[in-house]
């Protein structure tokens, strides 16, 4: 996977990391917390409102490309810090996916 752009910025929001694997564009919400503090870790609080944001920032940021990719994939990467100097990361490839998908 190769990292196209990071943070990119509308309007209506931003995209934390848009990347290329083969012919398909994957967005990634990257996602923190300190601790247990929600229950489920910090990939449940991608909810279906932040979904259905994603999706519509993704549409923008590819009317805005010349780039068609074959597919679009929504990745979560869940970054828990458990204590001092000690973190985990889960990367969760397709965590959700576009009603057109």
């Amino acid at each position: 996977m190769r990292i196209v752009e990071r943070n990119w910025r509308c309007p209506q929001g931003e995209l934390d990391i848009i990347a290329r694997d083969g012919d398909a564009v994957v967005i990634v919400e990257v996602r923190t917390s300190s601790g247990e503090g929600f229950a489920g870790g910090p990939v449940w609080t991608v909810g279906p409102d932040k979904q259905r944001r994603l999706i519509r920032l993704a549409r923008l940021w590819l009317r805005q490309t010349r780039w068609r990719p074959a597919s679009v994939r929504f990745d979560v990467v869940a970054v828990r810090r458990l204590g001092w100097l000690r973190w985990t990361i889960d990367w969760y490839r397709r965590a959700f996916e576009s009603p057109e998908a």
